[in-house]
């Protein structure tokens, strides 16, 4: 049976000078990292399709994007794999001192409200300095992730609002902003600047429903697909092509898309 020792093995012979992959040898950490973030969301969809031969595929791939990065790491004399495996362990160790030391929590708040009081430590120990309540957050994270993160760092500070309905306001009132906006004739960078406070303001209210906005929007893009597909095929039964097409004609057949796929969600 295979073991993380033939992974690190088969790595170091793609990365050798003389007689490994020329591919693999001329990568840099820079160059590695859109593929983790697409194998990342590669593991995120085979979740979602419940097809777990193909997760456990994908989830190799993800490994292999660690191993990969460990391998550069140790030809630069900086960290090996043990290292990084080292590293996670004992943070998970200090992380967890009721489970691996004698703490006890009242309750799951209490246990949260400790976990970020050690997360603020280790940043502190990390930089040396104390750091700002939003500081560590990822700035490669997806955006839509990031405003999350910085809104639950926001709220543990108190800067939020109790409950939903203040949050409804917040994008009626973002909305109008950008209305007015286009009335005057507005640049684009202040479009922009607008659009954004949608954005986030409407991720605010995501996070106020305990609804993951990246979730949903990948759900709804699933949705879309599925609704201009069965367009397609429609259309192709009356041998017409889209851009034939008047925009009555097209909103028809949408809302007669959306009504087939509430039948059949199977098409």
């Amino acid at each position: 049976m295979a073991d993380i020792n033939d992974l690190l093995s088969i790595m170091a012979r793609l990365r050798d000078p003389e007689a490994g992959c020329p591919w693999d040898r001329k990568q840099t950490y820079s160059s590695i990292v859109p593929h983790t973030i697409e194998e990342a969301y590669e593991v995120a969809d085979a979740i979602a399709r419940e097809d777990y031969i193909d997760l456990r595929d994908e989830l190799g791939d993800l490994l292999l994007q660690v191993v990969f990065y460990s391998q550069i790491a140790r030809e630069e004399e900086r960290f090996d794999f043990s290292d990084v495996v080292a590293s996670i362990s004992q943070k998970l160790i200090r992380r967890h001192p009721h489970v691996f030391a004698d703490e006890h929590y009242a309750s799951e708040a209490e246990q949260k409200e400790a976990w970020e009081a050690l997360k603020a430590e280790e940043r502190e120990d990390k930089h040396g300095l104390p750091q700002g309540r939003l500081a560590g957050v990822a700035q490669a994270l997806p955006s839509l992730q990031r405003s999350v993160k910085l809104q639950k760092r926001a709220a543990r500070a108190g800067f939020d609002w109790p409950e939903v309905a203040p949050v409804f306001d917040k994008i009626h009132e973002e909305l109008n902003e950008l209305t007015r906006e286009l009335y005057v004739g507005a640049p684009i960078d202040r479009l922009q600047d607008e659009l954004g406070d949608i954005l986030f303001a409407v991720t605010n209210l995501c996070r106020h429903l305990k609804v993951e906005p990246d979730t949903a929007l990948r759900s709804t893009n699933k949705k879309f697909e599925q609704r201009f597909a069965h367009m397609e095929q429609q259309l192709g039964k009356q041998d017409k092509q889209m851009e034939e097409c008047s925009l009555e004609e097209l909103e028809a057949l949408w809302q007669s898309a959306k009504l087939a796929l509430e039948t059949d969600p199977h098409g």
